[in-house]
């Protein structure tokens, strides 16, 4: 059994990618980064355990992809590493970013072999470039970029980290608290993926495979005299509206399961459960924003929606293009792109006895292609 472990650091907000996708939900095919770097290093068979750090909002999306150990990470680099070092039980454990792609095994066997010299091995890049400091000129010989994976001692690592004192990286919290480090020569091609232009300098990533995603939704509410009604996010003149947790609206609860279903994101229960006091009452448009908003940061496309209501009253034929304005404006999407139709049952069932209303909908989503985008980045 192997003594190491590999953490891989996947908890951040992306904050300076400058795009709604995060980096980490760019998909390389059809992976999400964050997979394609765990897999692609688990290959290797040099761990005994990889551990990803994961913000809470990404963590129970991320567990449907794959079955690593995935902790919670905090509000900084730091604060996730120290999380995820509380599941390590190895005598070394390698830290790195999944926005660092393109690692080669070659280059982590090199770091691996050095693992007795010191209790932290750093990779580092040479500086080319003539270095200033405010007003001096540095002797570039003496400057290192440093990168990781860093290989550290993990009972050492830990003690280093329980401190308030902050640290980018692991070797300089080690030497701070007293630790040695080692330094190898690292790669270019261990390029970080900071910005979208930095996607330029990664060889190893493929473009997000083309396919469309489908996902269909169905929901009923019976109806309710006490209620204003809602549907598709249009008030509806009526005596009555719909028995619900939230404002009822039953067109934009199928939706929201399509687009759930389409991204393979569970259903609307799963999201926002009834049980809980904070959506009593809501207005459903709010938990579609919020669905959208999720479907943009884990790297999803809306391509179009299509949506069927069935319903024997009351008649809604002339909201049916306020509810594709509304709707589209909330996807982000022309509302060309958003269908409304609407349906009786020939007065069978309850629908057809005028109980409640039923509705199905249908939503097409993509990958955000990242290869388009940077390229407009990059000529920007």
């Amino acid at each position: 059994m192997s003594n190491l472990t590999l953490i891989l650091l996947a908890a951040g907000s992306s904050s300076r990618f400058e795009l709604d996708v995060k980096k980490q939900w760019l998909r390389i095919q059809n992976k999400p980064l964050w997979q394609f770097v765990a897999q692609k290093l688990q290959k290797s068979q040099l761990f005994s355990k990889i551990i990803i750090t994961s913000s809470s909002d990404d963590i129970e999306f991320m567990k449907n992809y794959d079955d690593f150990t995935f902790v919670v990470g905090g509000d900084s680099r730091q604060a996730s590493l120290k999380n995820a070092l509380e599941s390590v039980d190895s005598e070394f454990v390698l830290v790195s970013d999944i926005a660092r792609a393109c690692i080669s095994e070659e280059f982590l066997n090199k770091i691996i072999q050095k693992k007795s010299e010191a209790d932290c091995i750093v990779p580092y890049l040479k500086v080319n470039d003539t270095i200033v400091y405010e007003n001096t000129t540095i002797d570039r010989d003496k400057v290192k970029r440093i990168q990781t994976p860093q290989l550290s001692r993990t009972s050492i690592l830990k003690n280093a980290l329980n401190t308030d004192d902050e640290f980018t990286d692991e070797s300089s919290a080690i030497v701070a608290y007293g630790g040695t480090r080692a330094f190898i020569l690292g790669e270019d091609d261990a390029h970080k993926i900071t910005h979208i232009q930095d996607l330029n300098k990664i060889p190893c990533l493929n473009p997000p495979s083309d396919i469309t995603l489908s996902g269909t939704g169905f929901d009923v509410h019976a109806f309710d005299n006490t209620t204003k009604m809602f549907l598709g996010g249009v008030e509806i003149e009526s005596d009555f509206g719909f028995k619900a947790h939230s404002d009822g609206d039953v067109a934009i609860h199928a939706l929201i399961d399509a687009l759930l279903g389409a991204a393979g994101m569970g259903d609307i229960g799963m999201m926002f459960p009834d049980t809980l006091d904070e959506y009593k009452g809501i207005d459903s448009k709010e938990l579609l924003k919020r669905v959208v908003t999720k479907l943009y940061n884990f790297g999803f496309i809306i391509i179009n929606v299509d949506v069927t209501i069935a319903a024997q009253k009351p008649r809604i034929g002339k909201y049916k293009l306020q509810m594709r304005k509304t709707i589209a404006k909330i996807l982000n999407i022309d509302f060309a792109m958003v269908n409304i139709k609407a349906t009786t049952t020939e007065k069978l069932g309850f629908i057809g006895r005028g109980e409640g209303v039923g509705v199905i909908a249908n939503a097409n989503l993509k990958y955000f292609d990242w290869t388009k985008q940077e390229k407009t980045k990059v000529e920007d």
